[in-house]
């Protein structure tokens, strides 16, 4: 079978091959992504759903409250739960998520270490039904399984869940990263709150290069674990898992982050609108990647 990825020359960076938001959404948001099929990536609760119909492993949702009302049952909701997540249904860059790690006497600890009491975890609840994290929207709470993951990652960082960010045009991968907590970002895999990017080879699935806030590391920023040339597990299943995803939403250009665990890939998300960032963790541009998938579309090559 033809491999694009084989036929794909290393580039030199430049401003022309770069992706810059406006050739995003200008050359590839807006034409292959129907504003009225983001419900599709951007909210959670449809997202996993329609995930699960075809048989793509997600987080399993514990409770979900779309009205203040619900929340009189939340201590009785979770009085079994030691550990799980909080987040917003239509929320982004990372906001309103809370991982809480373990139970202590009248509350729980997150990720970050931060006590919560019952009452604290009812009012960011209660943030999250008002729309604090999503443009000021009234909006859903999801509590759901915390994932425990891959015992490499964990090795590279233990703060909180790493997860691999794929982007895909018209059902292909073009790019991948590993985003990897820290102590800054509380145990959230968002670069934007401090946690590091690691790019990864498409074919290979090995770590190429990373970056915290900007600047090249080559090290973990907490555990002083080297992050260049580490093999992502499962790579093979991480790529079919996301083909499988970007093949059954009629967005074609968009985002997926995957969880490793023990046992193999588990989907967190749909993005419709992924950032660009992904080309610094790489230190390479995207436009060649995205222009040669075009081309040999229409020349009918398989890909």
């Amino acid at each position: 079978m033809f491999s694009m990825y084989k036929k794909i020359k290393q580039i030199q960076s430049n401003a022309s091959e770069v992706l810059s938001i406006n050739n995003r959404n200008l050359g590839y948001v807006y034409p292959n992504n129907n504003r009225t099929h983001f419900p599709l990536a951007n909210d959670k609760l449809i997202c996993k759903k329609n995930l699960q119909a075809i048989g793509v492993e997600v987080p399993r949702t514990y409770f979900s409250y779309g009205y203040f009302y619900e929340l009189r049952q939340l201590g009785k909701d979770i009085s079994d739960l030691t550990d799980f997540v909080i987040k917003p249904a239509n929320g982004s860059a990372g906001n309103g998520i809370v991982v809480i790690t373990r139970r202590v006497d009248n509350g729980w600890i997150s990720a970050g270490g931060r006590y919560y009491s019952l009452q604290e975890i009812k009012k960011h609840i209660s943030d999250i039904i008002f729309g604090a994290y999503s443009h000021d929207m009234s909006d859903t709470a999801i509590i759901e399984q915390r994932i425990i993951q891959h015992k490499m990652l964990d090795e590279i960082c233990n703060l909180g869940l790493s997860d691999i960010r794929v982007i895909l045009y018209k059902d292909n991968p073009v790019a991948a990263m590993a985003r990897i907590p820290n102590s800054e970002s509380d145990g959230k895999a968002n670069i934007h709150q401090g946690a590091i990017a690691l790019g990864i080879d498409i074919t290979s699935g090995v770590t190429v290069h990373g970056i915290k806030d900007g600047e090249t590391i080559t090290e973990h920023t907490d555990s002083g674990t080297k992050v260049i040339d580490i093999q992502m597990p499962y790579w093979k299943e991480i790529l079919e898992m996301a083909k499988k995803a970007a093949i059954s939403v009629p967005l074609k250009y968009l985002g997926v982050d995957i969880a490793i665990t023990d046992k193999g890939p588990v989907m967190i998300e749909i993005n419709a609108r992924p950032g660009i960032e992904i080309q610094n963790a790489n230190n390479k541009p995207m436009r060649n990647e995205l222009e040669l998938i075009e081309k040999l579309r229409n020349t009918g090559i398989s890909l």
